[in-house]
């Protein structure tokens, strides 16, 4: 099985089930978006959540996928940088409790946080203070970070450091690397645009969309024209399309798979860990359908819970299922030439 390594914020979610949409007007933060807020801020919405008794778990985009991954047995990687403190501490243990291969940098400022607020609905609304999180060096991604590993993850988050970004597709293309891409969120997307677009074109073989990231990273008024327009920039385009499953396409194919059958209480970690079950169905050499299928089981697993935290005999389940789906054939397609 090939391995994978993802980059990416290193943030721990502060999670609140919300009774209505009120505090969301109070605090100015947009729905179903990620706004990143200061340090004084973070604290505002962290007083206002007590009543609502928060609960605590790493998260961060790539931090997901690789929690998603290590829960498959995958022995992921992950580089990120914590701070020295009591919430950087509780972010590495709890990696290592997983099986994740965490390179973690500590630095001095306080390690980031995500507040994440859950409405009725389900829909996540993040207030993010980056803190260490932000601190990630573009010069301390070398080839030797890299070594090991057949698959590197990138958040779409790190674009808002153009350096590390390109240096991290670069270093990762010359060690002969997949890089996967997550374009995060609609807002970073509109704003990043160009980047984007010369970053996926020059590096990224797959890049992972919600529906609303795929318009606005193409600018096309449906999904379906969105992943051809993608399919322009990268090898492997995949637009996750929540309740309507998801498609993506290869070498000219469209192929579409429903969602995976969930009561939604949480949708936080449900993109991240579609890229999980995606890219470990590609690891497996699956063919592309599988690779969906794999996709929206965990998605479809994750939003049932309230955070990304599955117990063990979740996962246990989960695992038997995965290998239903691969079946005993699993060596079906090879996506690394």
């Amino acid at each position: 099985m090939k391995k994978i390594i993802a980059i990416g914020n290193a943030l721990v979610d502060i999670l609140a089930r919300l009774e209505d949409e009120i505090l969301l007007s109070d605090l100015a933060l947009p729905k179903g978006r990620m706004t990143l807020v200061s340090e004084r801020q973070a604290r505002l919405i962290r007083e206002a959540l007590q009543p609502y008794g928060p609960q605590f778990s790493t998260g961060g985009c790539a931090g997901n996928t690789a929690k998603a991954l290590a829960g498959l047995q995958a022995s992921p990687g992950f580089i990120g940088t914590v701070g020295h403190d009591e919430v950087g501490r509780f972010f590495a243990e709890s990696f290592d409790a997983c099986g994740i291969e965490a390179q973690l940098q500590e630095v001095e400022a306080h390690t980031g946080v995500a507040c994440t607020l859950i409405t009725p609905d389900g829909e996540r609304t993040f207030g993010t203070c980056l803190g260490a999180a932000a601190m990630i060096r573009a010069e301390d991604i070398t080839p030797e970070v890299l070594h090991g590993y057949d698959i590197l993850h990138v958040e779409g988050y790190l674009v808002q450091d153009e350096a590390l970004m390109e240096n991290v597709a670069r270093t990762a293309k010359e060690a002969g690397l997949m890089l996967s891409l997550d374009l995060a969120s609609p807002n970073v997307v509109c704003e990043y645009r160009t980047l984007f677009h010369g970053l996926v074109h020059n590096y990224f073989d797959i890049v992972f969309a919600n529906e609303e990231e795929s318009l606005a990273y193409t600018q096309e008024l449906t999904p379906e024209a969105s992943l051809k327009t993608m399919a322009r920039d990268c090898m492997l385009p995949v637009v996750k399309l929540g309740g309507r499953g998801a498609s993506a396409l290869l070498n000219g194919e469209c192929v579409s798979v429903p969602a995976h059958q969930a009561t939604v209480v949480d949708t936080t970690g449900a993109g991240d860990f579609f890229a999980a079950g995606f890219l470990y169905g590609l690891a497996c050499g699956a063919e592309l359908s599988r690779c969906l299928q794999l996709g929206a089981l965990l998605g479809g697993a994750v939003v049932q819970k309230m955070g990304t935290s599955l117990s063990a005999g979740e996962w246990a389940c989960l695992q038997q299922e995965v290998r239903r789906i691969l079946g005993t054939n699993q060596a079906e397609a090879d996506y690394f030439g």
